[in-house]
């Protein structure tokens, strides 16, 4: 991706979203609100709550049986055997683990801590006076969602846009939080630059650019962390590598098992 320039605009006063609701249909709307309108080569980022929120990912911890692995192992991560039993259930593999910290290769291939599964920005309440005790898991397929997401906006529009699905992760050697993206669409999430020239004619070796993850966390900048309210953000000035040949997803950004030197 080249860029002099980038524009963001984080869309205002975007519904809270509830299980069942029709994204697009809310992003329409909100666009309009907003009197904003798409053009080509916008990025539009998701935060991954409200895809979760809409396809009801919901888990009422008051239903789970802990599995005999949750109940051995959650004295020590310190944490609910219930929700480690959630987290193992979204998981294909504990990498590591300590006090408040689980580790774990996530079904589609992400490693995070606690397989993305948290409670924060989500309702408790149940209309009675007795707490749910309720935690959101990621979406169920996020690349697919990405794509279905910019078809509908090429229909409704007649613009062609990316659209990225993007969650915040901590990072191995760093502490903080920043934003990853979890799914995309209509863009190469990675930019190999393997074979090209740097400044002094040298050829580049190694250099890979996770450009999803890269706007993923500059939307995650307007979006924040706590109660914001601003779970959609346009981008908009980048040139972006659109070849439908290398607009495979995520699945670039995910090391090979073999190559990931932190297993």
């Amino acid at each position: 991706m080249t860029a002099t320039q980038l524009q963001l605009f984080a869309l205002s006063d975007f519904p809270l979203v509830e299980p069942g609701d029709d994204l697009a249909r809310l992003l329409d709307e909100s666009l309009s609100v907003n009197q904003l309108a798409l053009e080509n080569g916008d990025v539009l980022v998701l935060a991954q709550k409200i895809v979760s929120k809409a396809e009801n990912r919901y888990v009422d911890l008051k239903q789970v049986e802990p599995t005999a692995q949750a109940l051995a192992l959650a004295p020590a991560v310190d944490k609910d055997p219930r929700l480690v039993s959630v987290i193992l259930d979204e998981s294909t593999a504990v990498l590591r683990h300590c006090p408040g910290v689980l580790i774990v290769e996530h079904r589609l291939g992400y490693v995070m801590a606690n397989a993305g599964i948290d409670a924060s920005n989500i309702e408790h309440e149940d209309g009675s006076d007795e707490q749910v005790e309720r935690v959101l898991l990621l979406p169920h397929n996020p690349d697919q969602f990405a794509a279905d997401l910019a078809r509908h906006l090429q229909q409704i529009h007649g613009v062609q846009v990316a659209v990225i699905i993007n969650d915040s992760v901590g990072r191995a050697w760093r502490n903080g939080t920043t934003g990853l993206a979890l799914g995309a669409a209509g863009l190469a999430a990675l930019d190999d630059r393997r074979g090209d020239k740097d400044l002094y004619g040298r050829t580049l070796q190694v250099t890979e650019v996770a450009v999803a993850d890269q706007l993923a966390s500059a939307a995650a900048l307007l979006q924040g962390e706590g109660g914001e309210g601003k779970p959609v953000v346009i981008i908009r000035g980048c040139k972006l590598d659109t070849a439908a040949e290398r607009c495979n997803g995520v699945s670039a950004l995910l090391r090979d098992k073999e190559r990931d030197l932190f297993r």
